[in-house]
């Protein structure tokens, strides 16, 4: 089975989604193919060292909204044993981050390429769109970066604002099935299930939402 997960790694939804879907996929009896696609939650977002808390105070009106915002998906990735330090993380730009995980895809590494750079940039509190930092990122990952990918990254792109994507992540199943939002571990298990049952009379299953486990644009 093919799923897609459409995520942007300044997305704290999405590190735990690309999180509980690997757990997902080890406990799901059946082959899985995951494919990691990209999304900007800011397209014209660009690198240039401001704390991500005063970048999200001007988005959403304030320290005390922010404040309650980051706290909450905070506890819950902790229950999920991911550590997001608000704190210290930092303002990016993604493309460069996207086209390394495009890379790293070449060589059946993306899944480990995603989760450093997840993890650089909720608990490292490193810039992930700074090309030395990325540089770095990708050797550790053994991921030699060759220059290639940004045509491909903007093709990726492109078919997300075909598809309607406005909020990550998004799970696209056999590119028929959707569910959007961090579902639990068992939501997602079950989801692989009845796609895998589903798919043999080729009935379109109903798109199932979190009630705030998303971020969107």
């Amino acid at each position: 089975m093919k799923v897609e997960i459409f995520s942007d790694v300044v997305c704290p939804w999405c590190y735990i989604g690309h999180h509980r879907l690997q757990q997902a996929v080890r406990l799901y009896e059946g082959d899985v193919e995951v494919a990691r696609r990209p999304f900007q939650l800011d397209p014209d977002g660009v690198s240039s060292g401001e704390p991500l808390l005063s970048a999200l105070g001007r988005k959403f009106g304030g320290e005390a909204q922010v404040a309650q915002m980051t706290g909450r998906v905070a506890g819950v990735a902790a229950q999920d044993g991911l550590d997001l330090r608000f704190d210290r993380a930092i303002a990016a730009g993604t493309f460069e981050a996207h086209r390394l995980i495009w890379l790293a895809g070449r060589a059946g590494r993306d899944a480990e390429m995603a989760d450093r750079l997840f993890r650089a940039h909720f608990t490292d509190g490193l810039d992930i769109g700074d090309p030395a930092t990325l540089g770095r990122l990708a050797a550790e990952t053994g991921v030699e970066d060759t220059g290639e990918g940004a045509d491909e990254v903007r093709a990726d792109l492109a078919r997300a604002r075909a598809l309607g994507v406005r909020s990550v992540p998004l799970f696209l199943f056999e590119e028929k099935f959707a569910v959007s939002g961090a579902q639990p571990v068992e939501t997602l298990v079950a989801a692989l299930r009845e796609v895998e049952a589903r798919t043999a009379g080729d009935r379109r299953a109903p798109e199932t939402a979190g009630e705030d486990g998303a971020c969107a644009v």
